[in-house]
C-alpha cells in the first residue's frame, strides 16, 4: 500500500459509514467497511465521507492490492522452490564421498535458477575412470611429442629435439607415478584425501607438460592454415575451456558443425554451450551421465542418435529453424535423426556467451567439472540458416568446397583458451585425403 502525504500517519481504518453519517443527521440501513489514509489531524468522519463517493477508485485500488498479493505470493513460492533445491543440493555435496561417482541432476544436467562456484574443483570421479582418463592424457601427449619429433627432423632444430626429449623425460615419470597408484589402490592404500591429493600433484605436473609442449607447437604455426587446428581437453575439470571472441546475432535457423573425437566415460560432457543473460541454456549440445547426447534450445531438450563415444574422429552436424521447431542431425555426412516442436518459434537470442568444452550455468561461468567435455575438438562453425545434404557432406569429407560458417568461422584467431586447454595441429582430414 502507498505511503500518505508528508506529516500523516498511513492508517488501516475500518470506518461504519452510518456512524459518521448519524453525526451530520443522517442514517442508512447497511453499513460498508472503507480502506483509506487519514492525515493524524484529520477528520475521520469526513475521509469516510469522501470515500463513499469515490467508488471507482476505491475498486481500482483494491484491483491493484490483489495483484499485488498475488505477485508477492508468487514470488514466495518460487523462493521456496528455490531453497527446497539448494537444501538438496547442500545434502548431496555433505552425503558424497571424494571416490563416489556424481549423482545425475534432473533434466540430463540442466540446472537453471541455480549455480555453485566450483572454481578449483576437480569431477570426482571413481579411480579407475581416473586412472583411465590419466592413461589417455599421457597418450596424448605421446602422440605430439612424437608430431614434434618428426618436425623437429624435418627442420633440423636441435633445440626441439633436446626439449622434446627433457619431456619424454616426464612423462615416463608420470607413468610410473599412474601405475604406481594402480597397485597402490589394488592394495586398498590410497584413502579418499590421499586419492584427491595424488591426483592434485598429477595433474598439475600435466598442465605443466601441456604448456612446455603447446610452446614447441607454436614455431609449427606458420606452416599451417589458420583453421588447420583443434582443441584438446584433456581432464574432467571446471577450468579448462576455450571462448569464441565473437557472440551469435539473433538467428530464426542455425546449423552447428564440428569434429569431435572422445571416448570419456560417462558420457564426453558439454562440446559447447552459448548463454545470453537470463538464460543459461540458450543453446547447448552436452551428453551428461549415462544419457544420449542433447541439444538445448531455451531449455528445452531433443535427444540426438549420435554414437561417437568411441576415441575415432567423428563429424557431426545439427540443423534448425524456429518454424515449427525441425531439427535434423547428421553424423559423418549422413543424416540419422530429426524431429519437431523444439522451441518453436524462438529465435536465438543475440549478446551472449559462447564457450567450448563447458556447460555455463551463469553467462560466462559457474562451469561444473563433472559436465566438462573431454576429448579433441575441431572445426567449429556456425551459419545462421540450414545446410543441404549436399553441404554436410562436403563438410564431413573434408572437400575443398566445404563451406566455412558465416557466422562463427573456425580459425585461430577468433579463440581464446583457458586453464590448460591445448591447440595443436588438425589431422583428421590429412587421415581422410
Amino acid at each position: 500500500m502507498a505511503a500518505g502525504p508528508p506529516g500523516s500517519l498511513p492508517l488501516l481504518l475500518l470506518l461504519l459509514s452510518p456512524l459518521c453519517l448519524r453525526g451530520r443527521g443522517q442514517g442508512f440501513g447497511q453499513t460498508r467497511f472503507i480502506c483509506t489514509s487519514v492525515p493524524l489531524d484529520g477528520d475521520m468522519c469526513a475521509a469516510s465521507a469522501l470515500g463513499a463517493g469515490s467508488a471507482e477508485e476505491l475498486k481500482s485500488t483494491v484491483l491493484q492490492l490483489r495483484e499485488t498479493v498475488l505477485q508477492q505470493k508468487e514470488t514466495i513460492m518460487n523462493q521456496k522452490e528455490t531453497i527446497r533445491e539448494l537444501t538438496a543440493k547442500l545434502g548431496r555435496c555433505e552425503s558424497q564421498s571424494v571416490l563416489e561417482p556424481p549423482g545425475e541432476p534432473k533434466g540430463g544436467g540442466r540446472k537453471p535458477g541455480f549455480s555453485k562456484n566450483t572454481m578449483g574443483d576437480l569431477s570426482r570421479a571413481p579411480a579407475a575412470e581416473t586412472l583411465s582418463q590419466l592413461g589417455q592424457t599421457l597418450q596424448s601427449l605421446k602422440t605430439r611429442l612424437e608430431n614434434l619429433e618428426h618436425f623437429s627432423r624435418m627442420n633440423s632444430s636441435g633445440q626441439s629435439s633436446n626439449l622434446k626429449d627433457i619431456l619424454q623425460s616426464k612423462i615416463d615419470d608420470l607413468e610410473k607415478q599412474v601405475l604406481s597408484r594402480v597397485n597402490s589402490l589394488e592394495e586398498g592404500k590410497f584413502s579418499p584425501r590421499n586419492e584427491s591429493e595424488e591426483r592434485g600433484k598429477i595433474e598439475s605436473t600435466l598442465t605443466s607438460l601441456h604448456q612446455r609442449i603447446s610452446d614447441l607447437e607454436k614455431g609449427q604455426k606458420d606452416n599451417r592454415p589458420p583453421d588447420r587446428f583443434q582443441l584438446t581437453f584433456p581432464l574432467r575439470t571446471n577450468y579448462m575451456y576455450a571462448k569464441v571472441k565473437k557472440s551469435l546475432p539473433e538467428m530464426y535457423a542455425f546449423s552447428v558443425c564440428m569434429w569431435m573425437k572422445s571416448n570419456a566415460s560417462p558420457g564426453m560432457g558439454t562440446p559447447f554451450s552459448y548463454a545470453v543473460p537470463g538464460q543459461a541454456n540458450e543453446l547447448v549440445l552436452i551428453e551428461w551421465g549415462n544419457n544420449p547426447m542433447e541439444i538445448l534450445i531455451n531449455d528445452k531438450v531433443a535427444k540426438l542418435p549420435f554414437v561417437i563415444n568411441d576415441g575415432k574422429w567423428h563429424h557431426i552436424c545439427v540443423t534448425w529453424t524456429t518454424r515449427d521447431g525441425v531439427w535434423e542431425a547428421f553424423q559423418d555426412g549422413t543424416q540419422t535423426g530429426s524431429g519437431e516442436n523444439l522451441a518453436p518459434y524462438h529465435p536465438i537470442k543475440p549478446q551472449g556467451v559462447l564457450v567450448l568444452g563447458q556447460e555455463q550455468d551463469t553467462l560466462g561461468g559457474g562451469f561444473d567439472a563433472t559436465q566438462a567435455f573431454v576429448g579433441e575438438l575441431a572445426h567449429f562453425n556456425v551459419w545462421d540458416r540450414k545446410l543441404s545434404p549436399g553441404e554436410v557432406y562436403s563438410l564431413a569429407t573434408c572437400s575443398t568446397k566445404a563451406l566455412t560458417g558465416n557466422v562463427i568461422a573456425w580459425a585461430e584467431a577468433n579463440i581464446d583458451i583457458y586453464g590448460g586447454a591445448t591447440k595443436w595441429t588438425f589431422e583428421a582430414c590429412r587421415q581422410l585425403n
